[in-house]
């Protein structure tokens, strides 16, 4: 059987009269009336059955939850709520639902209990919306980066090196937990291990994207990422997903240039393919925006932030610069700033960086050329022996959404940066050849997926724009 998608029924180019449809009742009145929806569309369906030519066995084992495949005909409806309406002809239960057990009910329910739901989550509108919408990003992401001739390579997801130099890293292993073997020092003996050494899951694919850039010269990688940090804030997630590209033969205004012409691109593709789902999810932030004071609403609706983000050009300002400004405004005298900034070198936190953005420049802005004690030993050092070649794009209503740099490409730079960050110079051998054999000046960044998925829907906690979020003491499903 040919099913049509509730999203076919209400595209304008749908012709079909006489069609049959496959979905879960998310309502059903009087007997009468259903609410289809099958993941096509953030609308549902109204379907009217005749409960005098169905069975009495059919309509009972209707119940929200349920899944069915109906077969009738698109007529114009008599209410005002929707234009057309399914006349049902025929219909088939094909998984009854327990409407004393099922947990997702026609009401309003929170986002903490559809946690706990969340291999039933995907069955609310929200979330179906935001779903919709994330995958329709990673389409873009894969369509811009095809256009513009990067090859997309996959990285390892269990790695040796710590790109961040942060430690915070899931170990990967095999040894016996109940009678690990130590060396001579008393240390774990990881030679005895499955890969003979430490190993964790990978915290980004940056590193291994530098050495096929150096080679294919421009690629991306998009994948996941693991990060152990022990905090169960809105923002934090221990699996998350991130698109790393690297580019050869790129200097930083390079780099950001690449960078403001990528999210201005996918998010002029979800603002013309997810208009349904974006109009929903604007409509229920406005309703959360109501309960908070005053002084902390958003002043722009989500579709206002998408279109503020592609309508203006990004302000670039130094690091230098942007302390200045934050330092002499009336917030930061006032101390309304949680952190207060008053000694160059410190790193701005989300309050600065949405501060610069929403207040002063009313633009999103590139920060760039940052402190090298607060950067990370692969970006490149500036001649001033101070700063780095880094940047980050600031958005509204989020701070920080990309981080990036030019790399560094000279060797003994490189080494003596390596060193200053108290890293194993041995463990990283591989990428300091990289510097040795045809080094070329290249520079990359990384977009955190669900941080961009968090800005294009409204969604306050990161958990709630994955399928399956993992924290600290979270790990179901």
């Amino acid at each position: 059987m040919t099913l049509t998608k509730i999203k076919e029924i209400f595209s304008e180019k749908s012709k079909k009269s006489d069609i049959s449809i496959g979905g879960w009742v998310r309502a059903f009145r009087g007997n009468r009336f259903i609410e289809l929806n099958d993941g096509s569309s953030q609308k549902n369906i109204q379907c009217v059955i005749n409960s005098e030519t169905t069975d009495a066995e059919t309509l009972k084992n209707i119940n929200v939850g349920s899944s069915i495949i109906i077969t009738g005909k698109i007529v114009e409806s008599i209410g005002s709520e929707q234009k057309i309406e399914i006349a049902v002809k025929n219909i088939s239960v094909i998984g009854i639902s327990d409407p004393e057990k099922y947990p997702i009910q026609p009401k309003k329910h929170s986002f903490e209990f559809l946690r706990e739901q969340a291999h039933l989550r995907i069955r609310t509108s929200t979330f179906s919306s935001v779903m919709r919408v994330r995958s329709n990003l990673a389409y873009a992401i894969h369509s811009f980066f095809n256009e513009k001739g990067f090859y997309y390579v996959n990285t390892p997801i269990i790695t040796s090196s710590d790109a961040e130099g942060a430690g915070e890293m899931f170990k990967v292993s095999t040894l016996d937990l109940k009678n690990i073997e130590k060396n001579e020092k008393g240390e774990i003996d990881y030679s005895k291990d499955f890969f003979g050494k430490k190993t964790s899951l990978t915290v980004s694919g940056q590193l291994e994207a530098e050495t096929y850039a150096l080679g294919l010269g421009n690629v991306y990688t998009f994948g996941p990422t693991f990060r152990a940090d022990n905090s169960n804030t809105s923002r934090h997630l221990s699996e998350f997903w991130m698109i790393e590209p690297e580019m050869a033969f790129y200097n930083l205004e390079d780099n950001m240039d690449l960078s403001e012409s990528f999210v201005k691109s996918i998010l002029r593709f979800i603002i013309k393919n997810c208009q349904d789902d974006l109009k929903f999810l604007s409509e229920r932030l406005l309703d959360e925006e109501k309960t908070k004071p005053q002084n902390e609403r958003s002043e722009l609706n989500l579709i206002e932030k998408i279109q503020f983000v592609i309508d203006n050009d990004f302000i670039r300002i130094s690091y230098s610069d942007a302390f200045e400004i934050l330092k002499n405004s009336n917030k930061n005298k006032k101390k309304k700033f949680k952190f207060l900034i008053d000694k160059w070198g410190v790193d701005f936190q989300s309050e600065h960086e949405r501060y610069l953005v929403e207040k002063h420049f009313q633009s999103p802005v590139i920060i760039y050329d940052y402190p090298s004690k607060i950067k990370a030993f692969y970006m490149r050092l500036n001649d001033d022996k101070k700063t780095v070649r880094a940047m980050d794009v600031l958005f509204p209503g989020i701070g920080e959404i990309i981080g990036g740099s030019q790399r560094e490409e000279r060797l003994e730079v490189l080494k003596k940066r390596i060193k200053e960050n108290g890293i194993d110079e041995d463990e990283l051998w591989w990428y300091l050849e990289l510097r040795e054999y045809g080094s070329v000046p290249h520079s990359g960044f990384g977009l955190g997926f669900e941080r961009f998925v968090q800005f294009c829907t409204g969604m306050s906690n990161i958990r709630d724009v994955i399928p399956y979020p993992r924290s600290s003491k979270n790990a179901s499903f």
